[in-house]
């Protein structure tokens, strides 16, 4: 697979991806049920015990805007955000992102977390598995790479059943929780386009 500098996104808006009983499509900045969904994420403890956004989402207002500023991102190429939701009954479920997206490189960043009421039925597991294969097929990349907080055993266990290989523990890659003044261990997982795919999600 040849890489050249001259390689530049497509900027067409995310596709809807259908497989493992979910749906995957671009969340709307507009949507007030979208809007609320995505700040009560961001209220939900377990997601701020291992995520320290840059950009603090506390009321509907500002979960409004952070998703205006994931639309730009996706319109500038530099990431692609999905809204994972049951196939069958359009409940939202969770989300993951294909981010820091460089043509380039040939490479990614993958980030997901799912709703506490839809946790431990492996939406992150089916979800990943779908995300990154559009991502090497659609995308081209040759390389998706996954970071997640030393200690979070779920993630890891995500990580491992969608084929991303462990591959070490990048020192205080992290912001610890709730402060931008600490950090802390990552362990980094990755998977390539020429690995096998997983079997199916488990």
């Amino acid at each position: 697979m040849a890489h050249t500098s001259e390689r530049t996104p497509s900027h067409q808006p995310a596709p809807e991806l259908l497989g493992h009983g979910l749906r995957l499509s671009p969340w709307d900045p507009d949507s007030a049920a979208d809007a609320a969904t995505w700040l009560r994420a961001r209220a939900d403890p377990e997601f701020r015990r291992w995520n320290t956004p840059l950009v603090q989402v506390t009321d509907l207002d500002e979960a409004h805007a952070s998703l205006r500023a994931v639309t730009e991102r996706m319109a500038d190429g530099e990431s692609v955000s999905f809204r994972v939701a049951d196939a069958a009954s359009g409940t939202t479920l969770g989300h993951i992102g294909v981010n820091a997206i460089d043509q380039v490189m040939s490479v990614a960043r993958v980030g997901y977390w799912v709703l506490p009421e839809a946790r431990g039925h492996r939406v992150a597991t089916r979800a990943l598995v779908l995300a990154a294969r559009w991502a090497f097929t659609d995308l081209g990349l040759y390389r998706l790479e996954l970071g997640h907080a030393l200690g979070h055993e779920a993630s890891c266990r995500v990580a491992e059943r969608s084929g991303f290989r462990y591959e070490g523990t990048l020192r205080g890659a992290m912001f610890e929780s709730g402060t931008l003044d600490a950090f802390r261990d990552v362990h980094l997982h990755a998977r390539l386009s020429t690995d096998p795919e997983p079997a199916g999600p488990r």
